[in-house]
C-alpha cells in the first residue's frame, strides 16, 4: 500500500510520524513523509522518502512562545503562520498524495488531509499527539489547561473544535479566492462528522492510556483509539566523545532541555537555571536546541552544553530531566524511568505539566511566571525523593512495554482493508460534510 503522511511543526511534531513511517515500511508498505524542509537529513537517514514542505518551524516556535499561555494569542499566532505559507504547502501536499492509497494527517493537516483523501477516494487516518477533537468533561482542551473538570472542560473542547474548524474554513476560502490556480477542492470537509459517503475517519491518539486514561465519553466513540506513543527506535546513535567523557566523569547529571522552543525570556531562564544548579552543586547537561543559551561547554567544569543528543539514549543516564513539557519530550522523559520537572512555556505544555504532576514522577511543575532560583533549587532537592524515583521507574517500565507503532500500523491496515467509498466527492450535498465555497 502506498501511504502519504502529512505533518508540520517542530521536531516533536515530526519525529512520531517518522517512527510510524519506519514501522509501516517494515510492514511492507511504501511511505512518503511530507514535513518541513529543515528535517530532510533527519528523515532521509532512516531511508524514508521525503517531500519538503515550505515554512520555518523556528518562526512558528517563536510565535508560539511569544503567545505564552494565552489561548487566543496562540490561535492568532498559528493562523498568522499557517495562512502565510499555506499556498506553497498545499501545492507540495497535494503532489505528495497524488498516487497515495492511504493518507495519514496530523493536527495542522486535519481538514486538508481529509479533503485530499476524499478527492482521491482513498482512506485516511488522523493521528494527534495530544487530546483534541474528542470532547470530555474529564479535563479541558490543552489550550486552557487551568480549567477544572466538568462542563467547563467539555465546553472548552467544543469551543476550540469549532474555532479550529470554521477558522480553517474561512482561511481556506480566502486562499482559494486569492490563488485560483491551486489544486483545491471547492468543498471544505471535516473528518469527524458522520458521513453517508465514507467510513468514519479513525482518530488515533499517539500517547499512552497510562498517561491519559480514556474518559467515559471516549469509550463511546468506536473511531477513537489510543495505541500508545510513537517512539522512534534507533540503536545506531553514537554519542559524541565529549558527552560520554562527561557522563563518566562524575555522578549522574541533571538534563535540561527546552526542545525546539525559542523563548524571548531565555536569558532570564538561563540565569535562574545556572544559579539553581550552583546552589545545589549539581552536574548538568544542557541541550540548547533552537534556543539561545549564550553559554559554551567550557562555562563551568560541571556543566556540559550541547545543541542536541538522543533523548532515548541520554535521559536514562541522568538523575532528573528538566523540560518544557512538549508532547514528545514529555513522552521520552516518562519512558526513560527518570524523574521529571516541567517548566511549561506555552501552548499545550501546561496540560502535559499537569499530567506529569498527576503521575507523581517528579517535583511539582513551575510555571515561567513563578520560576525563580529559589523555587528551582528547592525542586532540585525534592527530586532526590525515593518516592519520585519509584514512580518514574514504574512509568518507564509501562511505556517501554507498549508498542504504539505496531498497534498503529495494525489499526491503519485494518481501516484500509475495510474502507469502501460510497459516494463520489462530486455528489456530496449534505451540508454537514463541509462548507461549500462560492
Amino acid at each position: 500500500m502506498k501511504i502519504s503522511i502529512l505533518t508540520h511543526g517542530s521536531r516533536g511534531d515530526v519525529q512520531p510520524f517518522l517512527a510510524l513511517a519506519v514501522g509501516l515500511q517494515k510492514a511492507g508498505h511504501s511511505v512518503l513523509l511530507a514535513a518541513p524542509y529543515r528535517f530532510a537529513n533527519f528523515i532521509e537517514q532512516y531511508n524514508v522518502s521525503f517531500a519538503a514542505l515550505p515554512g520555518n518551524p523556528e518562526q512558528l516556535s517563536a510565535l508560539f512562545n511569544n503567545a505564552g499561555q494565552n489561548p487566543f494569542r496562540v490561535i492568532r499566532s498559528l493562523s498568522q503562520y499557517v495562512f502565510e505559507i499555506a499556498p506553497d504547502v498545499i501545492r507540495v501536499a497535494v503532489a505528495a498524495c497524488a498516487d497515495a492509497e492511504c493518507i495519514i494527517h496530523s493536527f495542522l493537516f486535519t481538514a486538508g488531509g481529509y479533503t485530499i483523501a476524499c478527492q482521491h477516494g482513498v482512506p485516511d487516518i488522523s493521528i494527534q499527539t495530544f487530546p483534541i477533537f474528542a470532547p470530555t468533561t474529564a479535563f479541558p482542551n490543552v489550550a486552557v489547561a487551568k480549567l477544572p473538570p466538568g462542563w467547563l472542560s467539555y465546553t472548552s473542547h467544543w469551543f476550540f473544535d469549532r474555532v479550529f474548524r470554521y477558522g480553517g474554513n474561512s482561511g481556506y476560502a480566502r486562499i482559494r479566492r486569492a490563488h485560483p490556480d491551486l489544486p483545491l477542492s471547492p468543498t471544505v470537509l471535516w473528518p469527524f462528522t458522520p458521513s453517508p459517503a465514507r467510513p468514519h475517519t479513525p482518530l488515533l491518539f499517539a500517547f499512552s492510556q497510562s498517561v491519559i486514561p480514556p474518559p467515559p465519553e471516549w469509550q463511546k466513540l468506536p473511531h477513537l483509539h489510543i495505541p500508545g506513543y510513537l517512539f522512534l527506535e534507533d540503536n545506531s546513535y553514537q554519542p559524541p566523545q565529549l558527552l560520554t567523557d562527561f557522563l563518566a566523569g562524575g555522578r549522574a547529571p541533571v538534563c535540561i532541555t527546552f526542545g525546539s522552543m525559542i523563548n524571548r525570556d531565555m536569558e532570564h531562564i538561563r540565569t535562574i537555571v545556572l544559579e539553581a544548579l550552583q546552589r545545589t552543586r549539581q552536574r548538568a547537561i544542557i541541550l540548547t536546541g533552537w534556543g539561545e543559551w549564550g553559554i559554551s561547554s567550557t562555562t563551568k567544569a560541571d556543566i556540559l552544553t550541547l545543541e542536541s543528543a538522543s533523548h532515548e539514549w541520554l535521559f536514562p543516564r541522568c538523575k532528573l530531566v528538566i523540560h518544557h513539557g512538549g508532547a514528545g519530550t514529555t513522552a521520552a522523559a516518562l519512558r526513560s524511568g527518570v524523574p521529571s520537572l516541567v517548566i511549561p512555556l506555552a501552548g499545550d505544555q501546561l496540560f502535559w505539566a499537569k499530567r506529569v504532576d498527576f503521575l507523581g514522577v517528579g517535583p511539582a511543575s513551575i510555571t515561567l511566571k513563578r520560576l525563580s532560583a529559589e523555587k528551582l533549587a528547592q525542586a532540585l532537592i525534592e527530586a532526590d525523593s525515593p518516592a519520585f524515583r519509584v514512580q518514574a521507574e514504574k512509568m518507564g517500565v509501562i511505556l517501554r512495554s507498549e508498542n504504539g507503532v505496531g498497534t498503529s500500523v495494525r489499526l491503519i491496515e485494518e481501516h484500509a482493508r475495510r474502507f469502501k467509498i460510497k459516494i463520489p466527492i462530486s455528489n456530496l450535498k449534505d451540508s454537514k460534510l463541509g462548507v461549500r465555497i462560492p
